[in-house]
């Protein structure tokens, strides 16, 4: 008899319109504030009010951050780069889509 490996995932669904404080988003994504702040300064993320005591990031940004983890470990990219390659990944995201969107129209 095949032993199959079952792994449990865990985790909380976030919708487009939750709003997570610089706390929750630090921990969500095991950064220090720091380096979130970084991400603010280099525009990977946009906080939805002024001072980070009040800072409010949608949950968006938790895959943007995740996103730019991801090119700085695995590529050696530096923050300008992950932050500029993000934004072109997400344009090529909304390209398919809209391309499915259209084939999809015919």
């Amino acid at each position: 008899m095949v032993q199959k490996k079952v792994t449990a995932l865990s985790g909380t669904l976030l919708d487009e319109q939750c709003l997570l404080t610089l706390s929750e988003l630090c921990r969500a994504c095991e950064l220090p504030a720091e380096e979130v702040m970084a991400l603010v300064e280099e525009g990977v993320i946009e906080p939805a009010s002024g001072k980070p005591t009040q800072w409010r990031f949608s949950a968006v940004s938790i895959r943007r951050v995740q996103r730019v983890r991801s090119l700085k470990r695995d590529l050696g990219v530096n923050m300008a780069g992950a932050a500029l390659a993000v934004e072109l990944l997400e344009e090529i995201e909304r390209l398919r889509a809209r391309l499915k969107r259209l084939e999809r129209e015919r």
